[in-house]
């Protein structure tokens, strides 16, 4: 052995045989609320943040400061008049440790994920009433095109891939599986994809989409009427193919 080369390994003046792919990734998560209805379906948040740490990436979860379209009781199903703000109750999802959405750098992460529930089609965009024709928020589209122009991977779930079905004119992605009963509003979501210049392309609920020109990585989540374990592999497909691109 080379005392003096493990000397000076030790004391960190020769590079070591760890490259970048190595390091772990920086990720960051943008939640849109808390509960499938009005804000992020809390399922597939924590599955993406379990696949996540199981691919040894660190993460930081991002909402926007901002008022919910509306709150919905979960038990009945309505509205229930209140008012309720994003970051607030992403705090939920996130154990307190969230941060507003203006403070993300696409500079300082390697990839960015949106998890589905209908607060990314009611929160971060107007999808859930203007279908097609909806605005996305400007927070949001600002951190899309961010980690775009960086080269940098987006990934969606769900509801979510229509945020970047209006911000990227051409791209793919996947909603599920059209005209099949499991896959119950995958057929109307993708026809409105499509009208957008899109293109949606079908995927069963155990599998991701990847639009490799894009770096966008979809899959369908709670769109499919699926055993929940089948909808956690989906989403671990989907996380494993943006590390894979991180």
């Amino acid at each position: 052995v080379d005392l003096g080369v493990v000397g000076l390994r030790a004391a960190g003046q020769l590079g070591s045989h760890s490259s970048s792919s190595q390091m772990a990734k920086r990720v960051a998560v943008v939640l849109a609320g808390c509960g499938v209805y009005d804000g992020s379906e809390i399922h597939e948040a924590s599955a993406v943040l379990v696949h996540l740490s199981r691919g040894g990436a660190t993460v930081q979860m991002f909402a926007p400061n901002i008022d919910q379209m509306h709150v919905v009781n979960h038990l009945k199903g309505e509205p229930s008049g209140e008012k309720r703000n994003v970051l607030v109750e992403s705090a939920r999802l996130a154990r307190g440790n969230v941060r507003d959405l203006s403070e993300l750098s696409a500079k300082e992460h390697d990839a960015v994920i949106f998890p589905g529930g209908f607060g990314a089609a009611k929160n971060l965009c107007t999808w859930a009433v203007q279908g097609k024709d909806c605005s996305v928020i400007d927070e949001v589209k600002t951190t899309l095109q961010a980690f775009h122009s960086e080269g940098k991977p987006i990934g969606l779930c769900c509801i979510s891939p229509v945020l970047a079905a209006k911000v990227f004119p051409g791209c793919e992605v996947t909603v599920g599986i059209e005209n099949d009963d499991k896959y119950p509003d995958t057929a109307d979501t993708a026809a409105a994809i499509n009208q957008l210049g899109c293109k949606h392309v079908s995927k069963s609920v155990g599998e991701s989409h990847v639009d490799e020109k894009n770096k966008l990585v979809t899959t369908c989540a709670f769109m499919c009427n699926a055993p929940i374990h089948e909808i956690f592999d989906g989403i671990g497909s989907m996380v494993q193919g943006v590390l894979k691109r991180a």
